[in-house]
């Protein structure tokens, strides 16, 4: 999965508020067994997107047409608690999920999302529910904020990750920034 930097970016709005959405309510278990980060999407909440027969269900928020294309999920407190597959942040991604706006997120949750370009904001209930009545929003990572048509809000996010995300580093490519110090250690040694 390629990582492409974030800096602003404009997409279509979905909510979900529940709290507590654990890793294998995002991608049940039974769908692990890919050695690949992709093809995770089709299976993204599978337990609640699809009726026993397989078929979609029609009262399920991702399921409903103003829902298609959406990019930015809106959810509630601790989403991403569970276990800590990183699947999860896979499937969110290749579902076409760019951006996560929750109350909190479990700690490695979190990092694997920022670890996988998928950008994780923490925001409060009363703007998170303000923003759910948007269409579509635009972050601007660079400026931590989120604009709506007529408002802008702001979001706080560590120095460390924002610059990976606007630089869209994974750990892999900052390693790679030292290949010539690597190389010359390995020299000497």
């Amino acid at each position: 999965m390629e990582i492409k930097p974030i800096t602003e970016y404009t997409g279509k709005v979905v909510s979900l508020f529940h709290n507590n959405i654990d890793t294998d309510q995002i991608i049940p278990k039974v769908h692990l067994k890919r050695i690949s980060k992709l093809g995770f999407g089709p299976f993204l909440f599978d337990e609640w997107r699809y009726l026993e027969d397989g078929s979609d269900n029609p009262d399920f928020a991702l399921n409903q047409p103003e829902a298609q294309g959406a990019s930015i999920l809106i959810t509630g407190e601790n989403f991403g608690c569970g276990s800590s597959r990183e699947h999860a942040a896979w499937a969110l991604k290749d579902y076409g999920f760019q951006v996560i706006i929750a109350g909190s997120y479990s700690d490695i949750f979190y990092m694997n999302c920022t670890k996988n370009a998928l950008l994780p904001i923490v925001l409060d209930k009363a703007t998170r529910e303000r923003l759910a009545q948007e269409t579509e929003l635009t972050i601007n990572l660079p400026e931590q904020q989120i604009k709506t048509a007529t408002d802008t809000f702001s979001f706080d996010i560590d120095e460390t990750w924002k610059h990976k995300l606007v630089n869209g580093l994974d750990d892999i490519a900052i390693t790679l920034q030292y290949a010539s110090e690597i190389t010359a250690y390995e020299q000497q040694h």
